[in-house]
């Protein structure tokens, strides 16, 4: 077979020749050239016209437990932006952060920095089904200012709350799951980078936060500070520190009017969540005693400290109390012994590691008007409540009911001038929802929120599960692999009611065992001889399971738990009680620029 035609000329091969290495320079010159969506950050130019963020970034997290990554960040309310702020320590060849629902790395809306091997890219992304990166066609994460200082590696950037992508996260009230990723080689191109192939992390965050400012301490305001006795940590996973405080001998009452958390330098990515609780005033006294929550050896006695005083989780400011009223601490009718439990999260197995961190309790002698209080709604910590294994959405709702906020509230009712939610790693979602006259009217949630009409009302705490990962059915309890479904809301005036929670009535839970087992073909039921937890753990779970125990749960009478501060029920008769009555819910709110519907959490 000839090659060459015997007519073709020398000079007309050699205008091929050239021709088509011509071309092949263009094709590998626009391989490499600059992502037309993104920013070269060596050209970054300042903008005068451009606003200057609000200053000092007053918001701030580590994102992974080394500390090489930092977040900071503030709120424009006026504009509808944040403006955020990451430092990178130790910047090799790029880094990611990005958004999404659960903290999945498929399906996030990123912003990404990146070298090319020559230059730095800047530019606002997404990844796929399979965690594959793409630049976004639409950029809305604007940089502001990239620059190298001596802690590090500062990128300035800030994005719309709601952009009007379908790619791009909402960012809303309630947790927000932060994903990030570390970049240890050059890419030519972005669509090189697959998420499930580099380092990465999440964290989860408070990104917006009330637009008010702090109020003033009182000029005689003291200050108290639980902490640990220099803790190593230990070199796990997961650790629950308790530690037994004592309050000075015959204390006079005191209101705490602000808390805050007091974490050791360099612990920050470490110290996960840190509560206070206060021993109940029957306990004559409680032995000192500092080791993990979990040690079986540890005093009896610890368990009767569960009266919540502090509670602050990573990422959370000082925590103020409305002009008007204080927390009580010490005088008649208090303990003087307060519970310290610190949540440390270890994943990459730091050993070493010394810490004193905790919280400090800001009080003052001058008692304000109101006693405030601190009540628990939602779930009982009980394995009666369940989980089905492999469910991608499964509710649970626990109630107050009407019954009970008419027999322990006053006649008033009470302000609820903010909560905190509380699930463990199976949560997805929580809220609390006000229910009057059987129509929901508003919801309970963790900013400030007033209401003075919550006698005779129900309260219905509902939260959101996800198992898809798990095998085994998932059972009510304190185990960080159990679940809970709790509320904490802080209200005033202080009234006896401690707790106000449900579960589903035990009796009806044995039908539904008896029901499922004879269903499968299972004659010799164990029901009543062994654990609930048993039981559940016997069970052929499968779709039809699932679905008739959300029916009960859903339509099942309820044994209520409508306690006093001394543990013990109020008067009445709460077993076999029916489910509060529903019959309008509220709408969902609606994005503000196409005017969908907001996802459900």
């Amino acid at each position: 077979m000839r090659i060459l035609n015997k007519h073709l000329r020398l000079q007309d091969v050699t205008i091929m020749y050239f021709t088509a290495l011509a071309a092949l320079m263009v094709i590998l010159v626009a391989s490499f050239q600059a992502p037309t969506n993104a920013v070269e950050v060596s050209s970054l130019k300042p903008k005068p016209s451009n606003p200057l963020p609000p200053l000092p970034m007053p918001f701030r997290v580590p994102l992974d437990p080394r500390g090489q990554l930092q977040l900071a960040w503030n709120i424009s309310y006026a504009n509808q932006e944040i403006y955020m702020e990451l430092r990178v320590a130790d910047l090799r060849h790029g880094v990611v952060l990005g958004m999404s629902d659960r903290g999945e790395l498929t399906n996030a809306d990123l912003v990404v920095l990146w070298d090319s091997g020559t230059k730095s890219y800047f530019g606002d992304a997404w990844s796929d089904s399979e965690g594959r990166v793409s630049l976004d066609s639409q950029q809305d994460y604007e940089l502001i200012e990239a620059e190298q200082r001596a802690k590090g590696f500062y990128l300035l950037f800030k994005r719309p709350f709601s952009t009007c992508d379908p790619r791009d996260y909402l960012i809303e009230e309630g947790t927000v799951h932060i994903i990030y990723g570390f970049l240890d080689q050059p890419l030519t191109s972005l669509e090189q980078l697959n998420l499930s192939r580099i380092h990465t992390g999440v964290q989860r965050v408070l990104m917006l936060r009330p637009d008010t400012p702090p109020p003033t301490l009182p000029p005689d305001v003291q200050t108290l500070d639980v902490v640990a006795p220099n803790v190593i940590i230990p070199n796990q996973e997961t650790t629950y520190w308790c530690f037994i405080h004592r309050l000075p001998e015959n204390m006079p009452k005191n209101h705490i009017v602000m808390y805050e958390s007091v974490i050791t330098p360099g612990n920050e990515a470490i110290v996960h969540h840190i509560e206070v609780f206060e021993c109940s005033p029957d306990v004559r006294d409680v032995p000192d005693y500092s080791g993990s929550c979990d040690d079986k050896m540890k005093p009896g006695k610890l368990n009767f400290c569960r009266h919540v005083l502090a509670a602050w989780a990573m990422g959370a400011e000082a925590f103020y109390y409305p002009p008007d009223a204080g927390l009580p601490m010490g005088g008649p009718g208090s303990s003087r012994f307060l519970r310290l439990e610190v949540h440390y999260h270890n994943p990459l197995i730091i050993s070493g590691r010394s810490d004193s961190s905790g919280i400090r309790l800001h009080y003052t002698p001058s008692l304000r008007r109101y006693d405030a209080g601190i009540m628990e709604l939602g779930l009982v910590y009980t394995p009666i409540m369940a989980v089905p294994p492999k469910q991608h959405t499964f509710y649970l709702s626990g109630y107050c009911t009407s019954k009970c906020t008419q027999t322990a509230l006053p006649p008033g009712g009470i302000h609820i001038f903010a909560s905190q939610l509380h699930t463990h790693l199976a949560g997805r979602g929580v809220r609390t929802v006000l229910v009057r006259g059987g129509k929901e009217l508003e919801i309970v949630q963790e900013d400030q929120h007033f209401s003075t009409h919550y006698q005779g009302d129900v309260l219905i705490t509902k939260c959101t599960y996800n198992t898809e990962d798990r095998s085994q059915p998932t059972v009510g309890g304190f185990g960080i692999m159990e679940e809970m479904c709790v509320n904490y809301i802080h209200y005033y005036p202080r009234t006896q009611l401690e707790l106000c929670k449900s579960h589903v009535d035990p009796r009806y839970l044995q039908k539904y065992f008896n029901f499922i087992n004879r269903f499968h073909g299972n004659d010799q039921c164990v029901c009543g001889e062994v654990s609930v937890t048993e039981q559940y753990s016997q069970l052929q779970w499968d779709a039809f399971s699932g679905e008739v125990l959300d029916s009960l749960y859903n339509t099942a009478p309820i044994s209520m738990h409508c306690n006093q501060s001394t543990a013990r029920l109020f008067p009445g008769d709460w077993e076999k009680q029916p489910l509060p009555v529903v019959t309008s819910i509220l709408e969902k709110p609606r994005y503000p620029c196409e005017g969908a519907p907001l996802p459900t959490s």
